[in-house]
């Protein structure tokens, strides 16, 4: 294997392999080596939160039993309303590529898990089983490989144990200390995030900044709110979607055992920055990014691309932003998206063509003259960034509707129609004839249920989302009843429309 450095995940490290080559016998070295007492199980409910399932070795034919076989968990109470009582049981069955080492819990081996059912197939309405579907229909129908980033925002809240060097609102982007205080826990999030999933590229301070949160729940009142984002590199789109949600796991765990509450709510004040999850995606074939013709243009696949997400994107919303409050932090001005539509570096945009190296390259010589070799970054690093997901996103579900939009596009001609036909140019806000032709995304949770539902046919193509999952996300939504939420607020005298607002907006710290 490579260098050893020290973000590696210590597994590969005890191994010297890559995750991709893990055997069960590699596993049961690790567990001997390491004195390892106890395997945990994590996998994902229908609440969208991480679960675990503890299991004690005490022996060599127990570990290997549990490796080989998996354990038995009740899906009725993991799948509320999908399961029925009578047929609950399902196997959680260990990915053995996932294995890590837990920093809370010394002595423990943990792997992500997979469902399967009594005849060894994965379970239809597990969210994992929905985004490898669409991710192996992607593959089938277009011969690319779909390759996704997320970025992950949040606040971070503490107590305010002291008044020097006070952050400004709105003014924390890329923020050092001692004007961010949370540097230290950010690395500690970082290190760990790294180490296990390999896919960090960078995390810095957000925009964000509240010096003391005013709010009616108890466990936040009163807090210092620094906003933060921890950035990932692309990876094959089933890959992000475990990154993301070990991530907001290992975030959330690190935040508690320092004292603090994170939370990707979208929404937390009015007039500050609210925490999006932003995705990436590139196109690939042969290990090479497949975005960008010679010129620097973006690729007809590429184009195809950007149509497919156009097509989907008002029922994307469904899936990337399931409460009340996620409506409150997509306005004008906020560099959230409210119209369809796409652009090249434009933050006013639903979908960004950030900058990739395309037209400039190695960079570092131009400032620094004593460097004389070149660096050869073959394999491309253009990306598109779909900019309407938050914190509350089923990532899973959200990342399965992306790589079904994806497939759409590059199986569609129309879609580079749609392309062409939707681009803008400079910040759309400030143009009200642009805005007034540019379809409008939607602007509640009740109004994407029933864009979802009038829709459901683009995600219950080749059977990859079940009916069951589509009625239960319309369901949720349809739960937050916020439809008339705007006139509600609009009517209420100041103060009381102020409070009213920090409810809605703190009434779902944890949903995912």
């Amino acid at each position: 294997m490579e260098k050893q450095y020290p973000l590696m995940n210590p597994v590969s490290v005890i191994l010297d392999k890559p995750k991709e080559d893990y055997t069960r016998e590699d596993l049961l070295k690790i567990i001997e080596e390491k004195n390892i007492e106890r395997i945990i199980f994590h996998y994902l409910a229908l609440d969208g939160k991480l679960k675990e399932l503890r299991l004690p070795i005490t022996c060599r034919r127990q570990a290997e039993r549990i490796l080989a076989e998996g354990e038995r968990v009740d899906g009725s109470s993991l799948f509320k309303g999908l399961v029925d009582a009578g047929l609950s049981d399902v196997y959680a069955v260990p990915v053995y590529a996932s294995a890590f080492l837990n920093p809370f819990a010394d002595g423990s081996l943990d792997f992500m898990c997979r469902y399967l059912s009594n005849d060894g197939e994965r379970v239809r309405f597990a969210w994992d089983t929905i985004l490898h579907a669409a991710s192996a229909l992607f593959r089938e129908r277009t011969g690319f490989e779909l390759y996704a980033l997320g970025e992950l925002e949040f606040f971070l809240m503490s107590d305010r144990h002291s008044i020097l060097y006070p952050g400004s609102p709105q003014s924390g982007y890329h923020a050092a200390a001692p004007f961010v205080k949370s540097g230290a826990i950010l690395d500690e999030m970082v290190r760990h995030i790294s180490q296990i999933t390999g896919a960090v590229k960078y995390a810095h301070s957000e925009v964000g900044y509240i010096e003391s949160v005013e709010s009616e729940i108890e466990e936040i009142d009163g807090k210092r709110a620094e906003q933060m984002e921890i950035e990932f590199n692309p990876t094959p789109i089933e890959d992000a979607g475990d990154a993301l949600v070990l991530a907001r796991w290992l975030i959330r765990t690190i935040a508690h055992n320092h004292g603090c509450v994170a939370t990707f709510a979208p929404k937390i004040e009015e007039g500050v920055a609210g925490n999006g999850m932003h995705v990436h995606m590139e196109l690939r074939r042969d290990g090479s990014n497949r975005m960008l013709e010679a010129d620097g243009a973006l690729t007809s696949e590429a184009r195809q691309l950007v149509g497919g997400l156009c097509t989907y994107a008002d029922s994307l919303t469904a899936f990337g932003n399931t409460v009340a409050a996620a409506y409150l932090r997509m306005v004008p001005n906020q560099e959230a998206p409210t119209r369809i539509c796409w652009s090249d570096l434009n933050r006013s945009a639903m979908i960004r063509v950030p900058l990739g190296w395309s037209k400039a390259v190695n960079l570092a010589l131009r400032i620094n003259p004593g460097q004389r070799a070149g660096f050869d970054d073959v394999e491309g690093r253009q990306t598109v960034e779909l900019r309407t997901p938050d914190g509350s996103a089923c990532i899973d579900l959200l990342l399965a509707g992306i790589a079904l939009a994806a497939t759409w596009g590059l199986t569609h001609k129309e879609s580079t129609d749609i392309a062409d036909a939707l681009y803008v140019t400079g910040n759309i806000f400030k143009d009200k004839k642009l805005m007034s032709q540019l379809t409008p995304l939607p602007r509640n949770c009740v109004e994407s249920s029933r864009i979802l539902l009038e829709k459901r046919g683009l995600y219950e193509t080749a059977d990859v989302f079940p009916q069951s999952i589509i009625n239960y996300i319309a369901r949720m939504l349809q739960a937050e009843n916020d439809e008339d939420l705007n006139a509600r607020l609009k009517e209420l005298p100041a103060d009381e429309r102020t409070r009213e607002m920090r409810r809605t907006m703190h009434k779902n710290l944890h949903r995912h």
